[in-house]
């Protein structure tokens, strides 16, 4: 018997599971994010959301998985600053092109960075630290997650702007670098909020500034690194949700106004702020544009200029 497909329509969408791809490992922040977001898509939509992890290759393997996915809306991905902006910049051939693979349908979260310290560096102020750090040449070590991520990019800006000298110290994660911090064997560390909060809060680290344009509720004394002498100074840690690049229109519109509606929804909201995600306000196609864009540039400058490129 012949059998013919019919095309989808977005009134139809979805009537199977839907699966959403998060490119790191399970049980990290990336991934708890992606299950809060599918859940809610899951509700709002009427349809099972499954997430399905993929991790490897700074977050290029589930990348390429998205990327050769059928574009019929069943394939979605939880995606990131590094994976859209910084890996493009860094690796000499990557197995998927952000700007031709994928369509960023939402924004969800832009989290700022902590510029964190070790008790025994003797600076309470970021002025202070650059003081300290241009007198003793040599002697401070920032730690990372891995070479080429957001949280080394981060120390490599400042570094740039500051015009201080810091060995970079890669660890093969943020844990194993913040154990290090905490024991005294590095004394600097740019962290994500959600991981800096509570060492930070219970006096076993020093905060220096925030990464944000403006200061955060969680810390409302601590000055932004902005306003500490370096105003051009902004890094945060952002994700959002793409779908394969040729996905109809019909269905995309469906899939972006149920992430909308989840970025107004205060519960929502609340369950992102409870994992260190502050959750931002719904954006137009034209304003996520312009938001990756923005991004791409001011990591563009500060690869060039430490003239980095990985294999």
């Amino acid at each position: 018997m012949l059998t013919v497909a019919l095309p989808v329509h977005a009134t139809d969408y979805p009537t199977r599971p839907i699966k959403l791809i998060v490119p790191y490992a399970a049980g990290g922040p990336t991934d708890v994010l992606g299950r809060i977001v599918g859940e809610y898509l899951g509700r709002d939509l009427k349809q099972v959301v499954v997430v399905e992890n993929k991790a490897g290759a700074q977050g290029a393997i589930g990348a390429e998985a998205v990327a050769r996915s059928d574009p019929d809306g069943y394939t979605l991905f939880v995606t990131a600053a590094s994976i859209f902006v910084l890996n493009p910049l860094l690796y000499k051939k990557l197995p998927y092109d952000p700007a031709k693979d994928f369509r960023l349908l939402s924004v969800i979260t832009d989290a700022p960075m902590i510029m964190e310290v070790n008790p025994s560096v003797p600076a309470r102020t970021i002025a202070e630290f650059v003081a300290y750090a241009k007198t003793n040449p040599g002697k401070l070590n920032f730690g990372s997650a891995g070479t080429g991520g957001t949280v080394h990019l981060a120390g490599e800006m400042f570094k740039q702007m500051a015009g201080v000298e810091m060995t970079h110290v890669p660890y093969k994660g943020a844990g194993p670098a913040l154990q290090d911090l905490l024991s005294g064997n590095i004394q600097l560390m740019f962290d994500t909020l959600g991981t800096a909060l509570p060492p930070v809060k219970s006096g076993m680290l020093r905060a220096l500034g925030v990464s944000s344009t403006a200061r955060i509720p969680d810390l409302p004394d601590l000055p932004t690194i902005a306003e500490s002498g370096y105003p051009d100074y902004a890094v945060s840690v952002w994700y959002g949700i793409a779908a394969p690049s040729k996905v109809p229109d019909e269905i995309a519109g469906k899939i972006k106004a149920s992430l909308d509606r989840a970025l107004n929804d205060e519960a929502f909201r609340a369950s992102l702020v409870r994992i260190g995600f502050p959750p931002l306000r719904a954006k137009s196609q034209a304003e996520i544009d312009k938001f990756v864009d923005a991004d791409r540039a001011r990591w563009a400058d500060v690869v060039k200029a430490l003239n980095l490129s990985l294999d």
